[in-house]
């Protein structure tokens, strides 16, 4: 990497760092497929990550329960699998000890503590400025990785500055065991507010899980055989709309009819409501049952939070002794990519083209992690932002 320093206009001097490959930023798992399918090629990268560590969102937001939703086939990365001994679905540290074996494997040396705040392409000269708190690096291309759920959404609720509890996302929740007899409310009723609420009623706690709109959840195995397994082979068999029907019927079959738990399931299928809007079904792990012995307790949409507990769409009032806002990421991209003039991303820092075509823009810039199909979209995008660059790399290598 190629270095120089320049006077700006503060009259502060700024060290200049010239990429011969591309850099990429972010060092979770978007990040490092692309790096290790790049240096496959022959092709250097430099990649650029915000923390200290790599995964971060992996290793520092996640709950420690968390185990991966679907079969480890269908979640490692390119070019090395996960160790034969990690189970169907393995949990976070084992997810967590793969990525760093992954990084290992390939040599990766990702420039830690570097936080991005500006990225333009400079037409002038045909390179990607990237502005970090120490450094400006130029590069040809230019790799977002920072992906979909690089920031936790915190929704505004009136009166929650009056609760006189804690409040926290789950990107800070770490186990149930800090909340043991109390009353909790959960925020949201997707797989996070699902097995937070899981956790919570595992360690005494008595949570109460806010449902805002209708949710399909599915049993996460069916037949002894993950759903997720079952979907993707009948799709490459039938419509799409079939495969759904057959996934209802056999959910309804196995779970019951959620809407008498007052969990109404959409009217568009699984599937379907997965391609168009990337929301994603509930695969139960246990959370479904508690709710059947009232373990757990289905609250309407919240019109009010109070001092001491929240009042519901429906009239009730209750009290509670801590709050959990179960309620999602969303992309940074809009912070600090200054190229929403290239048609590329929506004003939330999505790519606008969907599945299997958005990870590619104009003037070298790429997306990767924002399918909104998890990991295995992510090794879809990195083969296919590898195999670009690469035949870029050699035409102007000459070879």
């Amino acid at each position: 990497m190629g270095a120089c320093k320049k006077e700006d206009g503060d009259g502060k001097m700024n060290s200049t760092l010239f990429s011969p490959g591309p850099i990429i930023v972010g060092a979770g798992p978007s990040g490092l497929a692309v790096a290790a399918c790049l240096q496959e090629n022959g092709v250097s990268s430099v990649i650029l990550e915000r923390t200290d560590c790599i995964a971060s969102l992996w290793q520092k937001r996640t709950y420690d329960r968390l185990k991966l939703h679907l079969p480890k086939q269908f979640c490692q990365l390119p070019l090395l699998s996960f160790p034969e001994n990690f189970p169907k679905y393995p949990t976070k540290h084992q997810f967590v000890s793969y990525m760093e074996s992954y990084a290992e494997h390939f040599g990766m040396e990702p420039r830690f503590n570097q936080s991005v705040s500006r990225a333009e392409f400079d037409s002038v000269t045909g390179f990607w400025r990237v502005q970090t708190q120490d450094f400006q690096y130029l590069s040809k291309w230019l790799v977002v990785a920072t992906g979909e759920n690089a920031e936790p959404v915190i929704p505004e609720i009136q009166g929650m500055d009056k609760f006189q509890g804690p409040v926290m996302h789950t990107s800070v929740y770490k186990s149930g065991s800090e909340f043991q007899n109390q009353r909790v409310l959960v925020v949201g009723c997707g797989n996070s507010g699902m097995e937070v609420s899981l956790d919570l009623c595992r360690h005494n706690a008595i949570p109460h899980m806010v449902v805002r709109n209708s949710v399909h959840i599915l049993p996460r195995e069916m037949f002894g055989i993950s759903t997720f397994t079952i979907a993707m082979t009948l799709l490459k068999l039938f419509p799409l709309k079939l495969v759904d029907k057959f996934l209802l019927l056999v959910a309804n079959f196995t779970l019951g009819n959620t809407d008498e738990l007052n969990l109404p399931r959409p009217k568009t299928g699984p599937l379907e409501l997965k391609n168009a809007t990337g929301k994603t079904p509930v695969l139960d792990a246990g959370a479904l049952s508690q709710i059947k012995s009232c373990k757990i307790t289905v609250m309407e949409g919240v019109k009010e939070i109070t001092q001491k507990g929240a009042r519901f769409m429906d009239g009730q009032e209750k009290e509670f002794d801590s709050i959990i806002l179960a309620t999602g990421y969303r992309s940074n991209v809009p912070g600090w990519l200054k190229v929403f003039n290239l048609n590329f991303y929506t004003k939330d820092g999505i790519p606008k083209s969907p599945f299997p075509d958005g990870w590619k823009g104009g003037n070298g810039l790429y997306a990767v992690g924002f399918t909104r199909r998890g990991l295995l979209g992510i090794s879809s995008d990195a083969v296919n932002i590898s195999k670009d660059v690469t035949d870029q790399w050699r035409i102007v290598k000459g070879l």
